[in-house]
């Protein structure tokens, strides 16, 4: 029999049925942030031929759909397009606190952080995904140089994600202390931090490790082009 499974093995999906609701566009049972909000798409956990024709009905014939954390198989005539070992973390001691240099970014720093992001790919960062939590930054003569924030939040669990340095600026520890910054954050409202990483990116592993994460599992970033049609001949519509 198998272990019955942890809210963190899907957790988009546990996001998008819980605090996140609010965001979920539905196909079926496949749900998706908007496209401008987060790439996440949330499977069942045995996702079976309808699921993989709502997913491209989402998306559309020929277009690329990001599956992370999909671990099972894909359906034949799906081309997968972008595949990475990842690593989730969970909080095991982090010394969280609060950081006097720390800012609360908005709306209207959205420019800068998509900016930051760009010069320092830390993951997905969309016009919109300030929305899906708090996101702190530091400042420097006026300038974003460091920054990290809130994104997945399964009940009971917040993930950090968006952790970037300007490269100008980093050794610093600044990283560091927006982390632990925003983990004191969620600890206030009795929830858990969590966080993911490619399982290659050994630098910030040992950086998690240190600050107090622990290794939970292993999973996957992974895309894959939806075919012009489904195997049973249907043509793949949009939704």
């Amino acid at each position: 029999m198998s272990a019955t499974p942890h809210i963190l093995d899907n957790p988009a999906r546990a996001s998008l049925t819980g605090p996140h609701a609010h965001f979920a566009e539905r196909h079926g049972r496949v749900l998706r942030y908007p496209v401008d909000v987060s790439p996440w798409l949330a499977l069942p956990d045995e996702p079976d031929a309808d699921d993989w024709a709502d997913i491209a009905a989402f998306a559309g014939p020929g277009q690329e759909v990001p599956l992370p954390g999909y671990r099972g198989e894909i359906p034949a005539g799906w081309e997968v397009t972008f595949h990475v070992d990842g690593v989730q973390f969970v909080d095991d001691g982090l010394a969280a606190a609060p950081d006097p240099e720390a800012v609360r970014l908005g709306p209207a720093d959205v420019p800068e952080m998509l900016d930051l992001v760009e010069r320092t790919r830390p993951g997905p960062f969309l016009p919109r995904t300030i929305e899906l939590g708090t996101y702190l930054g530091i400042r420097r003569e006026g300038a974003l140089v460091a920054m990290a924030g809130e994104r997945l939040h399964p009940p009971g669990w917040t993930e950090i994600s968006a952790i970037c340095t300007d490269p100008d600026f980093r050794g610093e520890g600044l990283a560091t202390r927006l982390t632990l910054a925003v983990a004191h954050g969620i600890r206030a409202r009795g929830e858990t931090p969590f966080l993911h990483t490619g399982a290659g990116n050994t630098d910030a592993i040992r950086l998690y490790e240190s600050l107090g994460f622990r290794l939970r599992r292993r999973t996957t970033f992974l895309s894959a082009r939806v075919p012009e049609r489904l195997e049973d001949g249907q043509t793949v519509g949009v939704g």
